[in-house]
């Protein structure tokens, strides 16, 4: 416990004639501080204010800052100060819905897909729209949000070629090719099984709006045609394709790309269920026979495969490949153990459509093509 000591002043000892008590310290005089120090009563220190004290450090700021009672008020009065400074909110919800003039029917994938065939059925309702509900002024039909009314296709074709401006040299070009080339390039879109997909349009946009190209590696399926990509890309983004490279691509801008009016791209908010289609393989091929589809079918699986395909490879030479075995074999088998069974499928529909062939089997990710009745066009003599 503390002890209270009730000091005296020693101007009153002097004053009394009274000589101070002497200390048990040894070799001291009595009393050496206190003679040359000031006291004050506890009275008197107590009686002045904290502030005026000296070495005074408060615990906190003696004039704190005015704060706001509530969240809801500071929100209002810099809402207000924003309206008065003329600032936009940029914490603001959008308007919904977005109002797009892009002149084609909005998909999933614009180069995978193919408008001319129709779903026999939906894995999903058809009014549960990917862009979310009411986000767009369209209406989703099951595969696509057409758009409403017809196009002028003059109109769209002068707005392009006016932005395109005037075709590049060939100084410009390798400037540009030089530039963003490279596999560390910056500006980089990679392109996979899913094509020219409705999202990377928006991609392309933001790059285009820091850079005047932008590179695009391909992979997968859709390296069989890259002529369709290429056209998918030019058409559905409004660029043109300067540079190409086995499956690497640059997509230029244009000379008057605007960078603060950029084509309105709604957003899909989730990849939408694949329809049902007509089956692929029928269980007898048209022009043959039930014994000679199951002889054909059983002396494609015991055959040598052509070639073996990878999960997300480069397949521009397949096509070629399977034209050239055609010529001397009849059935050709192509081993894809490790793409996977849906990409199978996807690329024994290509090759069907661009060599043309039948595809007759698909077991064990084994894809087995006959060659058909297809003749090719002989060159006649006066040609020659």
């Amino acid at each position: 416990m503390l002890k209270c000591l009730h000091v005296v002043a020693p101007s009153r000892l002097i004053n009394q004639n009274v000589t101070p008590p002497s200390t048990t310290l040894p070799n001291a005089e009595p009393y050496p501080l206190l003679l040359n120090a000031s006291f004050t009563t506890p009275s008197a220190s107590f009686s002045q204010p904290l502030h005026s004290r000296p070495q005074y450090d408060p615990p906190f700021s003696p004039s704190p800052k005015p704060y706001y009672k509530s969240k809801k008020n500071h929100a209002e009065k810099k809402k207000k100060n924003n309206s008065e400074n003329g600032d936009p909110n940029k914490n603001g919800a959008p308007k919904l819905p977005f109002k797009s003039n892009l002149p084609f029917d909005f998909r999933y994938s614009y180069s995978e897909s193919d408008p001319s065939v129709g779903p026999i059925s939906f894995r999903e309702s058809p009014k549960f729209s990917p862009f979310g509900p009411g986000r767009i002024d369209r209406k989703w039909a099951g595969v696509s949000a057409p758009v409403q009314g017809e196009p002028d296709r003059e109109r769209v074709e002068e707005e392009r070629n006016r932005i395109l401006g005037e075709p590049l040299s060939e100084v410009e070009v390798a400037e540009l090719i030089e530039r963003y080339r490279h596999s560390d390039c910056a500006r980089q879109i990679n392109l996979g099984k899913g094509g020219v997909t409705h999202n990377m349009l928006g991609d392309i946009h933001n790059h285009w709006k820091k850079a005047e190209a932008v590179r695009i590696k391909c992979l997968g399926v859709p390296t069989l045609d890259m002529d369709n990509v290429c056209f998918h890309l030019e058409d559905k983004s409004g660029g043109k394709v300067i540079y190409r490279n086995i499956n690497i691509l640059l997509l230029y801008r244009g000379r008057n790309y605007d960078t603060k009016n950029c084509p309105v791209i709604p957003l899909m908010l989730w990849k939408p269920y694949a329809p049902i289609y007509p089956r692929l393989v029928k269980n007898v091929i048209e022009g043959l026979t039930y014994e000679e589809t199951k002889e054909m079918r059983k002396s494609g699986l015991n055959s040598d495969p052509l070639l073996k395909l990878t999960r997300n490879g480069v397949y521009v030479n397949v096509v070629e490949r399977v034209r050239e075995a055609f010529k001397t074999q009849e059935v050709v088998k192509l081993d894809c153990i490790h793409v996977g069974t849906s990409d199978c499928k996807k690329i024994g529909v290509k090759l069907r459509d661009l060599v043309p062939c039948v595809p007759i089997l698909f077991k064990d990710e084994q894809i087995i093509l006959w060659r058909g009745n297809f003749k090719e066009e002989q060159p006649s003599d006066s040609q020659c």
